[in-house]
């Protein structure tokens, strides 16, 4: 689009800049997503008296 006048590309360039400056500040204050809670892994202990 070489043919849009300078002062259109430069209220494009700032309309971007300002939704991508919004975006990242938006997403710094919302709250991340919660993890799942890692319920703990029950391992049975039960020793082998290996014989080789």
């Amino acid at each position: 689009m070489p043919q849009m006048a300078p002062l259109m590309w430069t209220s494009l360039f700032a309309f971007f800049l300002l939704n991508f400056l919004l975006f990242f500040i938006l997403t710094y204050f919302l709250q991340p997503p919660s993890k799942m809670k890692q319920q703990p892994l029950l391992f049975s202990s039960s020793q082998k008296n290996w014989k080789w």
